[in-house]
């Protein structure tokens, strides 16, 4: 009999690919239940939504480790797609980020996305970003893969040297990383489909595009990247700006008329709501365990 593949192994045929895969941004296992029941192949547990939304604070490197290994530990006791996690700087040096790395994988992770930035890090479509050495990222890179205790764990290097520096720069060291062992890398906010298109030819490991609605990357949209040759694309955070549009609308609504009766198009179903969360499964766990 077959044995089914881990987690790990299934994201690294999704990386190998190359077709863009849509992963969408998850920032608490309900969201992530939603991307799985729409049929995603994979889901990414956003730095950033995790910030806006357990803390309320914007992307400004707030977060900590332990907060991120909790919201992964919570996707992956809700779902059984693959979970790629935004592990920011790996909160600390390379010394730290074996810690990161080796929670993360506890705690369910199936990729791990590290980045260059310094610490305190900003959303990758911030003004004032700073990178630190490509050299001590390096180091960092090769503490994260020597960590990892499954060997088939995604290690994601991003680099934010774009914005920084320039693009040739960030191609180099995203090159530089590969050497030191990531399986796939990240050149955070291209800012055309041009440099899109020439991140993923010159590159020679799979790639990951952010699109991030109004930010600086443009979106050509899967055919396009898929043909360019990038792996994943990530939605990092736009069920959560649909989820705040919506809050918006529904709450202003009940605060101007008292009511919920001219919204009712834009909430989800008593029903609805008891499915997403797979009430009966719960039900049936509650019979199964009745005393007798």
């Amino acid at each position: 009999m077959t044995e089914p593949m881990r987690a790990t192994q299934t994201l690294k045929a999704i990386l190998a690919r190359r077709e863009a895969v849509s992963v969408p941004g998850a920032a608490n296992a309900l969201f992530a239940r939603v991307v799985e029941d729409l049929g995603f192949e994979a889901v990414y547990v956003t730095g950033a939504g995790l910030a806006n939304m357990h803390l309320g604070a914007p992307d400004i490197g707030l977060t900590t480790v332990t907060e991120v290994a909790s919201a992964v530990a919570a996707v992956a006791d809700a779902v059984s797609l693959p979970i790629v996690v935004d592990a920011d700087t790996g909160f600390g040096n390379a010394v730290n980020m074996v810690r990161t790395v080796r929670l993360l994988e506890r705690a369910g992770a199936a990729g791990i996305q590290i980045e260059d930035q310094v610490f305190p890090k900003k959303c990758g479509h911030f003004t004032g970003k700073d990178v630190i050495p490509a050299g001590e990222m390096v180091q960092k890179v090769k503490a994260a893969v020597d960590a990892r205790r499954d060997g088939d764990l995604q290690i994601i290097a991003r680099t934010d040297a774009r914005a920084v520096e320039d693009l040739d720069r960030a191609i180099e060291r995203a090159r530089a990383y590969i050497e030191a062992g990531a399986d796939a890398t990240f050149v955070e906010a291209p800012v055309s489909v041009e440099e899109l298109a020439r991140i993923a030819r010159d590159l020679p490991v799979p790639q990951v595009a952010n699109i991030v609605f109004g930010g600086r990357t443009p979106d050509p949209g899967r055919e396009r990247l898929a043909g360019m040759g990038f792996s994943i694309v990530l939605y990092a955070n736009a069920a959560l700006q649909a989820a705040l549009k919506a809050s918006f609308d529904v709450l202003g609504a009940l605060r101007r008329d008292g009511s919920l009766a001219g919204v009712t198009d834009r909430l989800a179903s008593f029903e609805e709501r008891q499915r997403a969360v797979d009430k009966d499964a719960w039900d049936a766990r509650e019979a199964r365990y009745r005393i007798p």
